[in-house]
Parts: C-alpha cells; sequence; structure tokens
C-alpha cells in the first residue's frame, strides 16, 4: 500500500516547532514563558521557531500589556490547524501501514 507523504509539512519537523503545535492546537492561546518553559527552550531559540511558523501563518500573535509589563500571546491559525492536522494524519497513516505491513 502506497501512502503519500505530500501532507507531511516540513515546518513541523523540528521537535519544538511540533511541540508548540501540539500546545497550541488544544490550547485557546499560550504565553511565551509558557511555551518556553513547556518546551525547555532558550528565548532566542524559541523566538526563532515562532518567526518561522508565524511566517508560514500556522500562528498568530497578539501583543497587550497586563499593566505596565508586555504579555505575548499566541495562538494556532485556521491554517495551521489544518496543516497539523494533515501533518499528524499523513503520520498515522504511515505508522498503520507499517503495522499492516
Amino acid at each position: 500500500m502506497k501512502i503519500s507523504i505530500g501532507n507531511l509539512h516540513k515546518a513541523f519537523e523540528s521537535r519544538i516547532r511540533l511541540g508548540m503545535m501540539s500546545a497550541l492546537a488544544v490550547s485557546d492561546t499560550l504565553d511565551f514563558n509558557s511555551l518556553k518553559e513547556m518546551l525547555d527552550v532558550t528565548d532566542g531559540n524559541l523566538a526563532s521557531h515562532i518567526k518561522a511558523l508565524e511566517k508560514e501563518a500556522f500562528i498568530e500573535v497578539q501583543k497587550s500589556f497586563v499593566g505596565k509589563k508586555p504579555n505575548t500571546r499566541y495562538s494556532i491559525t485556521k491554517a495551521g490547524k489544518k496543516a497539523f492536522e494533515d501533518h499528524l494524519n499523513t503520520l498515522e497513516q504511515l505508522i498503520k501501514s507499517q503495522k499492516n505491513g
């Protein structure tokens, strides 16, 4: 049985981006520090992965202030959710095809 890997998206090859998308898929929004702690990454590392997903229009950024402190929150876009679901479904098909083969 042939499985098309066309729905595997290069943006999700990184474990950090995969983790971000997984977390955002089940949360309305998450702030920068929550993502940083959850994924155990540095500020710079997280920022570069955020930019990559933002460039693909898979996540959106909401900047605000809590009191006088800046607060940046992230959420998954419709396009991001669809691409991520397609990615996961393709992985699942690949795994199932190997179990049955």
